[in-house]
């Protein structure tokens, strides 16, 4: 057997932990498979002397993360710390610039930083990788990159935020409204103590524009990726599109286009949509990610499981390792980044379908008029609609309204929005959500 790969450990929080206890656990099953030993040799964490419940005596110790990519005695180095910038990136850098390897879940550095980290790992020839980055231990980066590779990916699209996921299927199964779920979820650690990220689309955007990426072959561009977060979705919300035969899902998805004059555009969109109940990813419950992918040849591939955890995230880690041990270097984007094509966001406007419209209004006599005749005017077809009268006579309490479109441009409802913008029968922007078929 071979020498064996020495790494070193940045973080040590859950997954950091996580990553050593399955080294250790399964450290001969590791080794056969990838061919040598897998050997933790320095770790690196904010605070020393913490309980982590692993033991740590056997490793050296840094203070300076930094120092882990310079150290002579360490082939690769795993940061598990987070954040796109800061020490996490200083620590990539100096990693690649030392000709070492680097395996990553930080998908933000990912998203901000991957070109240029790429760039480098191909220049010093060391691999670069972040299964972990996307869906936890789902290892979707690998299906696309190399069990799809012969296929040209036509979409992909998907859940990829576990904390929202568990918010709205909480939703779903007791008819509480988001705050509620929220508070309930952070109180559980489901959720951070500032959710903004998880519920506002951020971390989902993260993962979609990395998705993207490898999927079409494009240069990666997390400013072009639209995010619409949850906060907004009501229990009532919740409750109409179960009497529609829908779920409601925070839908990550990024789609090329060609646009009139032939040039090769990109759509990325983070958006709440009702999921029709016979598709795939509408039974999708709690902290579950799931990711569809549709080649030319191969159709609809489903990759589903536990999108975070210790446990799920450190396999994922551990399987870029095992990789790496067993030489395999490649194009971090499955495209050297020289050659990846760079694709300008697509506009929304032209995409058609199906769409949910929730208002919530005065409850006084015309606003169903006003509201009806501004879709007839930017030429929305109504398929169905629902209005709710007040819970209690005599309340001044906005009361909701809404309808399902029939298949049509996006750009009408937005017109059409635009036609409502400034009545004061509006208590509230209204909310728009999109369907998704079987």
């Amino acid at each position: 057997m071979s020498e064996p790969l020495r790494i070193a450990l940045a973080g040590l929080g859950t997954v950091g932990a996580g990553v050593i206890r399955l080294i250790e656990a399964n450290a001969d099953l590791i080794a056969r498979r990838a061919g040598r030993e897998i050997r933790i040799v320095a770790v690196s964490a904010r605070n020393r002397g913490k309980d982590r419940g692993v033991d740590l005596s056997a490793y050296a110790w840094e203070d300076d993360m930094v120092i882990l990519g310079e150290r002579e005695d360490v082939d690769v180095v795993v940061e598990l710390v987070g954040g796109a910038d800061g020490p996490a990136l200083a620590l990539a850098r100096t990693t690649f610039e030392a000709g070492k390897a680097l395996v990553t879940a930080n998908k933000a550095m990912v998203a901000h930083h991957g070109l240029e980290l790429a760039a480098k790992a191909e220049a010093a020839k060391c691999a670069f990788k972040f299964e972990a980055a996307v869906a936890g231990g789902i290892p979707v980066i690998k299906g696309l990159k190399e069990g799809a590779a012969a296929n040209a990916i036509e979409r992909v699209y998907g859940i990829l935020n576990g904390t929202c996921n568990y918010i709205l299927s909480t939703m779903e199964d007791t008819g509480r409204d988001f705050a509620d779920v929220l508070a309930e979820a952070q109180a559980r650690g489901y959720a951070e103590a500032d959710p903004t990220f998880d519920i506002d689309g951020i971390d989902a955007a993260h993962k979609l524009a990395i998705l993207s990426s490898i999927a079409f072959g494009t240069a990666i561009d997390f400013a072009s990726v639209r995010a619409t977060g949850i906060r907004r979705v009501l229990a009532a919300d919740i409750a109409q599109a179960d009497a529609l035969g829908y779920y409601i899902r925070l839908i990550g998805m990024a789609e090329p286009e060609t646009d009139a004059s032939g040039s090769r555009r990109l759509f990325q969109r983070i958006h709440p949509h009702l999921v029709h109940r016979d598709h795939p990813l509408a039974h999708v419950d709690g902290a579950t990610n799931a990711v569809v992918a549709e080649g030319n040849f191969v159709g609809r591939l489903l990759f589903q499981g536990a999108g975070a955890g210790d446990g799920p995230t450190a396999s994922a880690v551990v399987a870029d390792l095992i990789d790496i041990a067993r030489g395999d270097v490649g194009a971090p984007f499955s495209i050297p980044v020289g050659e990846l094509d760079t694709a300008p966001a697509a506009d929304s406007g032209h995409r058609t379908g199906k769409a949910y419209i929730r208002f919530s209004v005065a409850d006084r006599p015309g606003v169903l008029a006003e509201i009806t005749a501004a879709m007839r005017d930017a030429g929305v077809s109504i398929e169905s609609l629902i209005q709710k009268g007040r819970a209690e006579a005599g309340s001044d309490e906005p009361v909701l309204v809404a309808m399902v479109t029939h298949e049509g441009p996006e750009s009408a409802i937005a017109h059409a929005l635009e036609l409502l913008e400034g009545s004061e029968s509006l208590a509230e922007p209204p909310l728009v959500m999109p369907l998704i078929g079987e």
